[in-house]
């Protein structure tokens, strides 16, 4: 079980949910599950009894919950995440009690599904926030020392695997690598647990979403009549010339359409459109020079007279000097 969990670990496949990857996992928590009920057959462990009681080559069986643990999370199934999140994080929590039984290890248990464990936080509408900081900072402070181990414990087993696994070490060089393995996967299941939590949360808010039935927003607006189609024009001469040129549709100018619309209570008085001085003025330019130009305003006339001349000689573009192209 162990050895396809390091093949998983050092796997090249670029997907975890690949058959063959799904294959080891499965292959690999059955060789666990055997192994620990052979253990619990053989009663290798007890709370009752020191570490120095037990044997050399017994100290990897206190693994198998931590390995257990490490390949349920390798499982893909979505439908049953949760079930798979909830039955590592105890795995994990089982091999951390066992260690802390035997006194391998300075650390504190998190606590269990039912909070029975782990240190109790202040909670309530009159708890400090002060608490609060100061369990920040030791748990920052717990990640980086944990962090230094862990690099420190990989150093360690590096240099000793290739005695142990080649059969020349001793008895008290293998006993010093099973329990460096030891300390490495407390490391590793209290991370574990740390993450397993955030994730089951995300979940179960997630699942807590879906269930809650889907209640009013707010109060119903009524059911609005089907408008039907007009020609909105700008002033009252364009709704004169559209109109006589398209009979079938009606015409109506803005200020109409929205009494119209205040009067079916769709919009209020305050609704209507203001016209805001300094806005349009470019377009109110540009009527008043067509009305001049309808009134013979001789300096009107020649002003766009020059222009058409002018635009007639100069092609679009002309003398702009950036655009090359």
């Amino acid at each position: 079980g162990r050895r396809l969990w390091e093949e998983l670990e050092a796997g090249t496949e670029p997907s975890s949910g690949a058959p063959a990857v799904q294959d080891k996992v499965r292959q690999g928590l059955d060789a666990l599950q055997r192994a620990t009920a052979m253990v619990a057959q053989l009663e290798l462990f007890s709370e009752n009894e020191e570490l120095e009681e037990v044997a050399s080559a017994d100290l990897k069986f206190l693994l198998l919950p931590a390995l257990l643990g490490a390949l349920t999370l390798k499982q893909v199934d979505l439908s049953r995440r949760m079930e798979h999140l909830e039955s590592a994080r105890e795995h994990f929590l089982r091999f951390l009690r066992l260690c802390r039984s035997y006194g391998l290890g300075s650390f504190q248990l998190p606590p269990s599904a039912s909070g029975e464990e782990g240190a109790e936080s202040p909670s309530g509408p009159h708890a400090s926030p002060q608490p609060n900081l100061v369990a920040m900072a030791m748990s920052r402070k717990a990640k980086i020392e944990r962090y230094k181990q862990k690099k420190e414990l990989e150093n360690k087993l590096a240099s000793m695997r290739s005695f142990v696994e080649s059969g020349t070490a001793d008895e008290d060089q293998i006993r010093e690598f099973y329990i460096l393995q030891i300390q490495q996967w407390i490391g590793t299941s209290l991370e574990e647990i740390e993450s397993i939590d955030q994730e089951l949360v995300i979940l179960r808010s997630r699942d807590a979403a879906k269930q809650a039935p889907a209640g009013p927003h707010g109060p119903s607006r009524p059911a609005r009549a089907p408008v039907k189609p007009f020609i909105l024009t700008r002033d009252a001469a364009q709704a004169r010339v559209f109109g006589a040129g398209y009979p079938g549709l009606p015409t109506m100018t803005v200020d109409d359409w929205y009494e119209q619309r205040r009067r079916q209570g769709v919009v209020s008085g305050q609704s209507t459109p203001q016209r805001v001085p300094g806005a349009g003025d470019e377009e109110l330019q540009k009527q008043q020079q067509e009305k001049k130009e309808e009134e013979d305003d001789e300096e009107a006339l020649q002003r766009a007279r020059n222009w058409d001349d002018w635009k007639d000689t100069h092609p679009r573009g002309y003398g702009n000097r950036h655009n090359m192209g």
